[in-house]
């Protein structure tokens, strides 16, 4: 297991070995003892999956404290750009983010620690995501940002018309409207 650091401290890609054959593939998607090593204590208390088809884009979503959640993010079938936007103010990154393409193939993950909004696009005709959270969901404290503020200028390997969003997606707020609860 390989973890990559990347422009955005505390933002982790891990690269599982994976052995293959002609019957399949094996891989250790976690082992805590190898990821506290690096990226530190997480107690990670579920896990998570969706599925997906293409265009929905999921984001970019947070919880606010004390409902705050690290993510420990991957796509199991299909593509998905996945980004992590680092929302604690007086943060060298703060308004920054990092976006990496997932998938079944590549088998990578991303770490998102607390403090960062998140989201993922889908760029195959479906998707199977998963992720574990270190903190339960609490709809109260959900919040988000607009996956499409110009200031944040993202790319999601979409065209504006492929996108498809909830209703709650629809109405996030924009960057520079947004009042951030996390420190850094």
């Amino acid at each position: 297991m390989k973890f990559i650091k990347t422009e955005i401290s505390d933002v982790y890609i891990i690269e599982p070995s994976v052995f293959g054959d002609a019957r399949g593939y094996f891989l250790e998607s976690y082992n805590q003892k190898k990821f506290e090593e690096v990226v530190g204590k997480t107690s990670f208390i579920q896990d998570n999956e969706s599925k997906s088809s293409k265009g929905v884009l999921r984001g970019l979503h947070f919880q606010k404290p004390p409902f705050n959640q690290a993510k420990l993010v991957r796509c199991i079938e299909g593509r998905v750009m996945d980004v992590a936007v680092d929302i604690r103010k007086g943060s060298p990154t703060y308004g920054k983010h990092v976006a990496i393409e997932l998938t079944g193939e590549n088998k990578r993950q991303l770490f998102v620690p607390r403090g960062f909004a998140h989201g993922f696009s889908v760029l195959s005709d479906s998707a199977v995501f998963a992720y574990k959270v270190d903190n339960i969901y609490a709809p109260e404290s959900d919040w988000g940002i607009r996956y499409d503020d110009k200031e944040l200028n993202i790319d999601w390997g979409l065209n504006k018309e492929e996108v498809q969003l909830s209703v709650k997606d629809k109405n996030l707020t924009f960057f520079k409207d947004f009042e951030t609860p996390f420190k850094f």
